[in-house]
């Protein structure tokens, strides 16, 4: 019982770490659990991204309803998003499930890297101003969920770090709108990964509990900071992290 309440309380500041960041962010916060739970709880590589999906449903749940209140969630754009998503959500966990715990950490640390660095090149690579159609901007949301869908489920990450800088980027979507857009459009992919990651026995349920109820904590709590944060500084502070957590797992 005493081991019970012990892996409950790390998965709760886990849970509130990466809840707190993802809703500051608009992201699930698996970038910040998956390296926590394979550090501190010494799970396997595939056991913390099924276990990171479960935590991220909450998070998205939360974090979306607190962006709503400021008014900034598109949901057309998210209900694009997250159908596409689902579709190819239990592919991604499946393809996850097929790779060596070596490959997982590598896949992992380079494509949060890469996703970091693309949304801090906004501003000055990406200097450009997009108007699309209405053919541009969905064929961009369907595009974006379905690649979005298959690296949740991979990742275990709710999918956020590819959303925002695909909507800020190619649609020219505010910040704060692609932020909290995103954490809803998640929340159907998240579900379809972590029950994938689930029936593949991902899932350690033993931190479950502590680690949602942290998520939905500390998403709300950085959901509600985020609209007090300029918007150049929500994408240094994803970035930053991003990079870092990356160079860290590739050592």
């Amino acid at each position: 019982m005493a081991n019970f309440w012990a892996d409950q309380s790390k998965g709760l500041l886990i849970g509130l770490s990466g809840g707190f960041f993802g809703g500051l962010a608009g992201l699930g916060g698996g970038i910040i659990m998956i390296p926590l739970m394979y550090w501190a709880m010494r799970l396997t590589q595939h056991q913390a991204h099924g276990t990171s999906l479960t935590a991220i449903i909450f998070t998205s749940l939360i974090g979306s309803i607190a962006y709503f209140r400021h008014g900034s969630v598109d949901f057309t754009a998210a209900l694009v998003l997250a159908a596409s998503a689902m579709v190819t959500a239990r592919l991604g966990a499946l393809y996850a499930h097929s790779l060596t715990e070596k490959k997982l950490m590598r896949a992992f640390a380079w494509f949060v890297i890469f996703i970091s660095l693309l949304l801090l090149s906004k501003g000055t690579i990406f200097n450009i101003s997009f108007q699309p159609g209405p053919f541009v901007y969905y064929l961009t949301l369907i595009i974006t969920g379905i690649f979005t869908g298959f690296l949740t489920g991979m990742m275990g990450v709710g999918g956020g770090s590819l959303m925002i800088p695909s909507l800020v980027i190619f649609i020219g979507m505010p910040q704060h709108m692609a932020q909290g857009t995103s954490l809803l459009a998640m929340l159907p992919g998240s579900a379809v990964g972590a029950f994938t990651h689930y029936r593949l026995g991902n899932v350690v349920k033993t931190i479950a509990l502590g680690l949602i109820f942290g998520a939905a904590a500390g998403g709300y709590l950085g959901a509600s900071l985020a609209h007090t944060i300029p918007e150049f500084y929500l994408r240094g502070i994803f970035a930053i992290a991003g990079i870092w957590m990356g160079i860290k797992y590739l050592k």
